[in-house]
């Protein structure tokens, strides 16, 4: 059967916002659990009674499961049903969120949220692929605008919700939220998603999978241990060395298998890989402004944190009501001028956080913060449209696992690069090495962020730039 027949599928078509609405909740829900448990930290070091270096694990392992796993589930969805595969991770992701709040000790929170990861890996391979496929083109780009509506508020919204949450509730809570939440969406999916109908008769890429695992565990496992104890540790660079060549190792298995967990091909069609390479350095930039924000409001400023939650929370307020408005627009104009429109947006904010410092006007940072969350709307819904409208109906689920795991990779990146280039620069400036904020020196941080800032204008200069080309180009 081909892609026309959910697309002629009376029932389907009727309940197909319904079927929007379940996966795009699942969407949602998976990607804030990369960023709400950040603020929770301090509270699960204390309560588990183990150090902070210990208790930032439950973020990072989240994130480094996710996308060890993501292209797995991708390729799985394309042989065995891109529904099949979602609806198993929804009850992963539900069972790994009612875990995850159980206070037992860490190794028993690390294996729930493991199996929360793994859940949210096959909803994130899986989601694209099958909004592509049931909402016809003169909507895709809407459904899918409203997906990365899911997307932006679940990456953005977390330090806002988990301060909410945690003003009045046990840290246990974060987790919890995602369980009723979850059942309605479970619901919601069990009465309209449609039976998969949509099959590849290619065989899975065991050794693909299993080089680009070990190499995802082993390279980013290496960088978040080596910026605890240091990167000249032994187990550290046995780490990154085994990660490179298990990559290598990939790289080599990809081009001589007749299936390919990862085709190569797909990134010859410029629409595909520009916009996916776009997307990875905006998730980067956005995370820049997720570790920097809270130090510069909470700590150099003195915001309390509800002040500081309702105006971080501007951002997916604003990114919420564009997305979908910057779907239908491309849905009429096409996406590549839209895409442009929004990475111009985007440089805007950026460069109007780098002229804040210690005594800029509060307002200047929130226009800055509503600026960015316009741009985000903006540039997310039509360059979701141009991925996956880019690649063949059979290539659909890797395409959507591809696109999850570009966002989810500039997550793991923007994290750990940001507060590299954070702490290193706040060191330079002081003379000394610094492995966080100086409550009596300000201005050190106020150093560091402008150097963070500087390298995010820079990326967002390459993306307009990228964009602008192949805007020219289209013209020509």
């Amino acid at each position: 059967m081909t892609q026309a027949s959910y697309q002629t599928d009376k029932h389907v078509q009727k309940t197909r916002w319904w079927i929007l609405v379940a996966v795009g909740l699942f969407t949602f829900m998976s990607t804030l659990d990369g960023t709400i448990v950040n603020i929770a930290l301090p509270v699960i070091s204390k309560d588990l009674r183990i150090p902070m270096s210990q208790a930032e694990w439950v973020v990072s392992l989240y994130l480094i499961i996710v996308c060890t796993f993501i292209l797995f589930f991708g390729k799985l969805g394309d042989i065995f049903g891109k529904i099949k595969i979602f609806r198993l991770g929804a009850i992963f992701f539900i069972a790994g969120s009612l875990l995850s709040g159980i206070k037992v000790n860490l190794a028993f929170l690390l294996a729930a949220r493991t199996l929360q990861a793994v859940g949210a890996a096959m909803t994130m391979a899986t989601n694209n692929g099958i909004i592509t496929e049931i909402f016809p083109n003169s909507e895709r780009g809407k459904a899918l605008g409203m997906i990365g509506s899911f997307v932006a508020l679940g990456s953005i919204a977390g330090p806002g919700l988990g301060g909410v949450i945690l003003t009045h509730l046990s840290w246990s809570y974060i987790f919890w939220l995602n369980v009723p939440v979850g059942i309605v969406a479970a619901v919601i999916g069990g009465l309209v998603l449609p039976k998969d109908i949509t099959f590849s008769k290619s065989s899975l890429d065991k050794k693909g999978a299993f080089s680009f695992a070990l190499g995802m565990l082993t390279l980013f496992g290496g960088i978040f241990l080596g910026q605890q104890v240091g990167f000249t540790a032994p187990l550290v660079l046995v780490l990154l060395v085994l990660g490179i060549l298990s990559f290598v190792w990939f790289g080599y298995t990809e081009e001589h298998e007749q299936a390919p967990l990862l085709q190569f091909k797909l990134f010859k069609n410029p629409d595909f890989s520009v916009s996916l390479l776009c997307a990875l350095l905006i998730f980067i930039t956005n995370f820049f402004f997720n570790v920097v924000t809270p130090f510069y409001l909470e700590n150099a400023r003195h915001l309390p944190p509800s002040q500081t939650g309702y105006l971080l929370m501007i951002l997916p307020v604003v990114q919420l009501v564009a997305a979908p408005l910057a779907g239908t627009a491309s849905d009429k104009i096409g996406p590549k001028l839209i895409t442009f429109i929004g990475l111009l947006l985007l440089l805007v904010s950026q460069v109007g956080y780098l002229l804040c410092n210690l005594y800029s006007p509060i307002w200047l940072f929130g226009v800055s913060i509503a600026i960015m969350g316009l741009g985000s709307g903006i540039f997310s819904s039509p360059n979701n449209s141009l991925i996956m409208g880019s690649v063949e109906q059979k290539d659909l689920g890797i395409a959507g696992s591809i696109n999850s795991l570009s966002r989810n990779l500039g997550m793991v990146i923007g994290i750990s690069t940001a507060t590299t280039i954070l702490f290193s620069a706040m060191s330079h400036a002081k003379g000394a090495w610094v492995t966080g904020y100086l409550p009596k020196q300000p201005e050190i941080f106020i150093y560091g962020m402008h150097v963070v800032f500087i390298i995010s204008v820079i990326i967002c200069l390459v993306t307009v730039i990228l964009s602008g080309w192949r805007l020219i180009k289209k013209e020509k």
